[in-house]
């Protein structure tokens, strides 16, 4: 189980003590990554120094509507300050639109600007038809990406079996899913792993591991 859990504290009010605490237990639990705020992965990388925990930085997040250079500047330098992983949001309201060549452009940008780093694009299911849905699944498919992952956590819900269904029905054989928002519990995570998710990004992480309710 914990090779799937990216260790989540995206608080508004998080502290250096939150992240302190976030990166014991992610090296206590053999979590695959930390996933923090650009601010804390400086903190983040000295903290896991000598370590296989990853470090995961978010991008145009929570809202996705920065322009592609800001978003781009974002990626460069959180992967400078120690990141090994990005996750971005997508300019939802390009792809409300219909705009799909910038959104695809746009991921493309920070897929180039990061060298090869994992890239994971959050499309927010929770404001997305399941159309947008199967079109941001056949972008992800185009443009090479790691992953595609449903959500900020801060949007109208977390993640759904339906829409990792929808998900799985139309990406390719190379695309994997990460699962996030709302995901508390150990039974929750095996339901989103049992439809092939191979990553789960939660701040449940410890009680999840625990098997607590």
């Amino acid at each position: 189980m914990n090779s799937y859990i990216d260790h989540t504290n995206l608080k508004v009010d998080a502290t250096m003590r939150d992240i302190e605490k976030l990166c014991d237990e992610a090296i206590k639990y053999k979590f695959t990554c930390v996933c923090v705020a650009p601010y804390y992965v400086s903190l983040a990388k000295e903290l896991l120094k000598d370590t296989n925990v990853g470090i995961s930085a978010v991008v145009g997040f929570p809202n996705g509507y920065n322009t592609v250079s800001t978003k781009a500047y974002e990626a460069i330098e959180a992967i400078n300050n120690g990141a090994t992983e990005i996750d971005m949001v997508i300019n939802i309201c390009a792809l409300k639109n219909k705009d799909y060549e910038y959104v695809k452009d746009e991921i493309e940008e920070i897929r180039d600007s990061i060298d090869g780093h994992v890239l994971k694009v959050i499309i927010e299911t929770s404001l997305l038809t399941e159309e947008e849905i199967i079109k941001m699944t056949e972008i992800c498919n185009d443009t090479f990406v790691h992953f595609i992952k449903t959500s900020t956590g801060f949007g109208k819900r977390g993640a759904s079996l339906e829409d990792v269904e929808i998900i799985n029905k139309h990406k390719n054989s190379i695309l994997e899913v990460k699962a996030s928002g709302n995901i508390k519990t150990k039974e929750q995570a095996l339901s989103f792993i049992d439809l092939g998710v191979s990553r789960i990004g939660t701040s449940n992480g410890v009680s999840i591991m625990e098997g607590e309710k």
